[in-house]
């Protein structure tokens, strides 16, 4: 990805302390301490502009929320609009969201076993050559990565426009057993989803009527026997409920 940033981009987000984080690989295993909470901490690998993480955030409470790409121009632009978005007077991020500087190729060394709850792969680069499939997000060597990295009610939740990448998530997982749920091939065909927080990609597509492609990965053992429970109570029949 080729960006155009304007002059002194670095020295903008090394004063944004409060919401930029630098050197992510210091925080391994100690993320709780960073957001002064042992809430779930939901991440966004390859976060853009930052528009989901952002709103996510203001949305959530709940949990932590850490938006994660390679290049100093998206996170001054996912900063720029973590600030807006937090509407505060003193121009302050939203307390639990933080921005991380860091390539998604080493992931491990940014987190610890069992840190995450949650993991969105959104819009991800398709790399359409066959050679370059390793580097596909949703390659097994990413989400063996991944499945160390999620607690018991760990989740991969994926979108993409891509079909040929949703095509072959779907082998990926497969090929490692894991459960699927919320799968869909068209998710805006009758209008925009419910409880769903669009990317600046998704809200284009969108309006280009585009199909996206989404679904939603079952990982942590917790995770799993609580998806399960909820199947077996929707199969009973009606005069049991």
């Amino acid at each position: 990805m080729r960006l155009r940033g304007r002059k002194g981009i670095r020295e903008t987000i090394e004063r944004q302390h409060d919401l930029v984080v630098l050197n992510p690989a210091e925080w391994k295993g100690r993320w709780a301490e960073r957001f002064g909470n042992d809430k779930p901490i939901y991440v966004e690998l390859g976060m853009g502009k930052g528009k989901f993480i952002s709103e996510m955030s203001l949305l959530h409470p709940e949990a932590n929320f850490i938006g994660v790409d390679m290049y100093d121009e998206l996170i001054r632009r996912a900063s720029d609009k973590a600030r807006t978005a937090a509407g505060r007077e003193d121009g302050g991020a939203p307390d639990n969201l933080a921005l991380a500087l860091f390539n998604i190729e080493h992931i491990a060394d940014m987190f610890d076993e069992g840190e995450l709850r949650r993991i969105y792969l959104n819009f991800s680069d398709p790399w359409p050559k066959k050679k370059h499939a390793r580097r596909r997000l949703t390659h097994a060597g990413f989400v063996r990565q991944y499945i160390r990295l999620l607690d018991g009610l760990g989740e991969i939740h994926f979108k993409t426009d891509s079909r040929s990448l949703f095509e072959f998530s779907l082998n990926s997982f497969a090929d490692m057993n894991i459960r699927l749920r919320s799968i869909s091939l068209d998710l805006h065909k009758d209008g925009p989803a419910p409880d769903n927080v669009m990317t600046e990609y998704e809200n284009k597509f969108y309006e280009q009527n585009m199909p996206i492609y989404r679904l939603e990965a079952v990982i942590g053992p917790d995770a799993l026997a609580k998806h399960e429970a909820s199947l077996q109570e929707q199969s009973r029949p009606q005069s049991e409920a």
